[in-house]
């Protein structure tokens, strides 16, 4: 799930612990699990609410002094159904993270890494995309994902959705602006690039 920026530390630490989407159908489900850029966070609960019985109290712990501010803020059309969203944040640290730290790749994992961004090459319809996007990440960390994506001739949305999937392999790192590859990505560059 993703959150506003001024609401990652709120999140991180159970302050904040509802969140408030209007969605054209359910995007989260109790039980299961959700990466966000603070934290892993469990859902607990979800329900369809009517706004208006939105109260202080939930609005508080969304994050908003009151619950007319959070419907002001509410994204989406007025006619898309609103769903409360309740969740705690997972202790246990996100395993991209532990994945992305290890810069010891063996000619297996090369191998492993290469297939994978060759399929996700082979998946979009913009051709290979995989390592011209690491290598700009390389050459310009901490840059806006819109900026990185203006140099590439591509748009900001479908380009940060792709990197995302770097960052499922362990490859880049999200920063507070940008991205910058990962040890395990620094490594992989480096065993490619080997004569």
């Amino acid at each position: 799930m993703l959150f506003e920026q001024r609401f990652w530390p709120l999140v991180a630490d159970g302050t904040v612990d509802v969140t408030f989407r209007r969605w054209k159908r359910r995007q989260v489900v109790a039980g299961r699990r959700y990466r966000s850029p603070m934290a892993i966070l469990e859902v607990l609960d979800v329900r369809e609410v009517d706004p208006a019985a939105i109260d202080d109290d939930d609005a508080r712990r969304a994050g908003f002094p009151s619950a007319g501010e959070l419907r002001s803020q509410l994204r989406g059309t007025a006619d898309l159904p609103t769903y409360r969203v309740e969740f705690r944040p997972c202790a246990e640290p996100d395993p991209r993270a532990d994945l992305a730290a290890s810069d010891e790749l063996t000619p297996d994992d090369v191998d492993a890494i290469t297939g994978r961004l060759a399929r996700l090459d082979r998946a979009r319809a913009i051709g290979p995309w995989t390592m011209t996007t690491l290598e700009i990440i390389e050459a310009r960390p901490a840059v806006r994902a819109g900026d990185l994506a203006d140099t590439l001739g591509r748009e900001r949305l479908p380009f940060k959705t792709d990197v995302r999937k770097l960052k499922n392999l362990g490859l880049t790192l999200s920063l507070e602006v940008g991205y910058r590859l990962s040890p395990r990505g620094e490594a992989f560059l480096r065993a490619v690039r080997v004569p």
